[in-house]
């Protein structure tokens, strides 16, 4: 057998493969099918600003990986978003030759078949690698550029693009600019300084800023950013009702980290413990676990008979 259909017929099989994972899901309770529609920005403050009929969504940590999808990867997005509305998270790192792609750590030996930094090869060298899933099965899939994620999500869902230090914040907002993505993106940030910098490249384009206190909204208020450009990612604790009080007087939607100590709660107590963090506040739930996250919150906007005009 010569290498050429041997390596077809490994990719078949790897296809195969994470296809069973895919049919086999379990989609009980989730609200299969329906997606964020967006067409402007003027249509993402309005849905991102909250009101009393906010619609609570889960936000994918690392794009929601599973057995046969990888972190980071569009295939991944793409089945999450098929089972319920979707904020996806994603890493954006930068080759070599200065490509913008979707990778979480600066070495490719835990995500990947390759080895060493990420910024120490090109774009088409990381092209020929595959994606592993986290039990390290080697998937089908590449490692994606920022414009393809980009490119495949308009319309679909709302990327949290959490941009890596060596990367320039003029870059993926170039790339942004290119794909006319800007409905679709929100760029997190981990100070008041970083956020005064995007807004000052690029007001119209929303910002995640983190907000542990009162002081960290003032030193927002102090940089000129309009409340409506915000959310706030409050920590991965229960959140204080007080702050998030204050944030939502402010018309300013809060993301809540349920990855690590939350999720594992969630895990062990049911999971409509979810539904118990939006009561207190929260509105985007941050996870590792999005099926079960998406099963409580699907449950609580029934519940409550919530509905969107961008949910469809």
């Amino acid at each position: 057998m010569n290498i050429r259909i041997r390596h077809y017929l490994l990719l078949l099989i790897c296809f195969i493969v994470s296809s069973c994972f895919r049919n086999g899901a379990n989609t009980d309770g989730l609200p299969v099918g329906k997606r964020i529609q967006l067409q402007n920005v003027e249509e993402l403050y309005q849905f991102l600003t909250y009101d009393d009929n906010r619609y609570p969504l889960v936000s994918l940590h690392r794009g929601g990986p599973a057995s046969g999808y990888p972190e980071n990867a569009i295939e991944t997005f793409s089945y999450n978003a098929s089972l319920q509305p979707v904020l996806v998270e994603c890493d954006v790192r930068i080759s070599k030759d200065s490509a913008l792609i979707l990778m979480h750590d600066n070495t490719l030996s835990r995500t990947t078949t390759g080895r060493g930094p990420v910024n120490a090869s090109s774009l088409a060298e990381l092209k020929k690698l595959r994606l592993l899933d986290n039990n390290k099965k080697i998937t089908p899939y590449r490692i994606p550029t920022l414009e393809e994620a980009l490119s495949w999500g308009k319309g679909k869902v709302i990327f949290t693009l959490d941009i890596k230090n060596d990367v320039p914040y003029e870059a993926v907002i170039n790339a942004i600019r290119k794909q006319r993505a800007e409905s679709s993106v929100v760029i997190i940030t981990y100070s008041a300084n970083q956020a005064a910098k995007v807004h000052s490249l690029a007001s119209d384009i929303m910002i995640s800023a983190s907000v542990n206190n009162l002081d960290d909204l003032a030193r927002l208020n102090e940089k000129d950013i309009p409340d409506n450009r915000l959310l706030a990612f409050v920590g991965t604790r229960a959140a204080d009702p007080a702050l998030t009080k204050v944030l939502h007087d402010h018309g300013i939607m809060c993301i809540l980290g349920t990855l690590g100590n939350l999720d594992r709660q969630a895990d062990k107590k049911g999971f409509q413990v979810y539904a118990g963090f939006i009561d207190r506040g929260a509105d985007i739930l941050s996870t590792d676990r999005p099926t079960e996250a998406g099963r409580a919150l699907n449950f609580y906007i029934k519940k409550r008979g919530i509905t969107s005009k961008f949910i469809q």
